[in-house]
């Protein structure tokens, strides 16, 4: 498997010793570096969610999806980005005119230092602490200040009750994220990212096989919440169009929609990745304990299997939004609190014992 540290290591050893440059400069040039391939992943990825998502959605309705622009379609993305660039943004009357324009910025804040937290390869991790799941949920958790702000900000009443549920929704599903993330932790005996993803690497050693039982349970729990996380249907009820026009984003236009456009299909790849990441060995290839087979495997790129991985459980979540009709907030709200949060703190023991008895594979 190839380590990426190898190719960090190269860039700044150019800085440091070939062109001679002090600490403050190679450091500086370093974090512009990964600042700009940070946000062109995101921008890539964010194209590559929506075309799949239209394509998706298609197939299960018997439609085609976009075929006009471009072959295939594969240049709509881009034709709605321009069109969204060239919109005009203008502020609302009587709006609190600090918070509405905040409010798209700290959702994005939120989204993209989220997405610094995955592990893209071996020795590929851009924010990579030791209580990195920590600052994972801390850092996503910012994204719910922002969807309060813009319907508060906005003047207007259907925005400020979308604003409500969504974030009465979002933090509540947060608790049966995190008691998830913290069975995985007891498993895998530690909180750095990288860390989790090393402990999975091996035959038969990804968390849903090793950790059996509760492991499973904590993946399909996390995938349940994540998707209401991330405000995906069938929980997309912060969006009922018809009770609340668009949501928390009715006023906006232009780039300001676009940033709440753009978070809510990464937050779908960042929940996709954080549950490869703690489930299913993020970059760690699939070993079986055969030497042949194993090496084979072992020849893949890490990123490869992490985003062919990631992939599969965007289309689990796709494939649950086009197939199950929207919930009302009572029984999205009953979900999380009389079933999902119980199971995942009786998981949480169950988890506890299993590693206490090394009843784990």
């Amino acid at each position: 498997m190839f380590d990426f540290s190898i190719v960090t290591q190269w860039f700044d050893q150019l800085l440091r010793q070939t062109l001679g440059l002090g600490d403050f400069w190679t450091i500086l040039i370093e974090c512009v570096v990964v600042g700009v391939l940070i946000l062109t992943a995101y921008a890539l990825l964010a194209i590559a969610l929506i075309f799949m998502e239209r394509k998706v959605c298609a197939y299960f309705q018997c439609r085609l999806g976009p075929m006009r622009v471009g072959p295939w379609g594969l240049l709509q993305v881009f034709a709605d980005v321009v069109k969204m660039l060239i919109k005009e943004i203008f502020f609302v009357d009587r709006a609190d005119k600090l918070l509405y324009a905040l409010a798209p910025f700290l959702v994005i804040i939120g989204s993209v230092g989220a997405f610094c937290f995955l592990p893209w390869n071996k020795g590929a991790v851009i924010l990579d602490f030791n209580v990195g799941v920590f600052l994972l949920t801390a850092i996503s958790s910012i994204g719910v200040v922002g969807i309060f702000l813009a319907g508060w900000g906005s003047n207007n009443k259907y925005s400020v009750v979308s604003a409500m549920r969504g974030a009465v929704q979002m933090i509540s599903y947060e608790i049966s994220l995190c008691i998830c993330l913290i069975t995985a932790v007891i498993l895998t005996g530690t909180m750095q990212v990288s860390g989790i993803v090393e402990a999975q690497t091996g035959p038969w050693q990804w968390l849903i096989f090793k950790g059996h039982i509760p492991a499973i349970i904590a993946f399909l729990v996390f995938l349940v919440a994540g998707n209401a996380e991330a405000n995906r249907g069938p929980f997309d009820m912060a969006e009922a169009e018809s009770e609340l026009t668009a949501g928390h984003h009715t006023e906006y236009s232009g780039m300001g929609f676009g940033f709440f456009y753009l978070a809510e299909f990464l937050n779908l790849f960042i929940i996709a990745g954080i549950a490869t990441t703690v489930f299913l060995g993020g970059w760690a290839p699939v070993n079986i304990g055969v030497a042949a087979f194993d090496k084979v495997m072992d020849y893949i790129p890490g990123i490869v299997w992490f985003l062919g991985k990631s992939f599969f459980v965007v289309w689990l979540l796709m494939w649950i939004k086009w197939t199950f009709p929207r919930l009302r907030i009572d029984q999205i709200l009953k979900l999380e609190w009389k079933y999902l949060m119980p199971l995942s703190l009786l998981n949480l023991v169950l988890m506890t014992l299993v590693v206490a008895f090394r009843l784990y594979f």
